[in-house]
């Protein structure tokens, strides 16, 4: 596999991962999806930096 090959799939794989650390921290996974695919590890930083939410009301 090509170095370009391997970036694309290295920085999809950070998208998912991204994803499921948002919604363990009760946040929308597809935006933050969405948002790492853009902005890959500054998103990962906000979602480690950023505090859990509360429960949304009903």
């Amino acid at each position: 596999m090509n170095d370009q090959a391997q970036f694309f799939v290295g920085w999809g794989t950070l998208s998912l991962i991204n994803a499921g650390l948002a919604q363990s921290k009760n946040r929308s996974g597809l935006l933050w999806w969405i948002a790492s695919l853009f902005f890959g590890p500054f998103a990962t930083f906000l979602i480690v930096v950023l505090d859990r939410v509360g429960p949304q009301a009903v």
